[in-house]
């Protein structure tokens, strides 16, 4: 039973896992980003639009120059969103 147990607590841990984990505004879809609490369908495609036109993003600060996005929920989303650099090509 105890076995059991574990086992379980680990298949949770790892069904959860994503549920917490941020999304990478540089590679996440429409889908993707229309899962965060606060962002709908025309900011996903604010988010993407303005990836396509000007590159990756830098800072998560950086959706403050995205069309529909302010300091203020800049600073709510900051936790569910990460930018995640490129890898440097040697």
């Amino acid at each position: 039973m105890n076995k059991l147990y574990k086992s379980l607590l680990v298949l949770a841990g790892l069904v959860a896992f994503p549920v917490f984990a941020a999304v990478n505004i540089n590679t996440a879809t429409q889908s993707e980003l229309e899962m965060v609490k606060g962002l709908g369908p025309a900011k996903a495609k604010a988010i993407i639009t303005y990836r396509e036109t000007n590159g990756n993003f830098k800072h998560v600060d950086d959706l403050d120059n995205v069309k529909g996005f302010g300091k203020v929920s800049v600073e709510k989303l900051k936790e569910e969103l990460s930018v995640v650099p490129e890898k440097v090509k040697k």
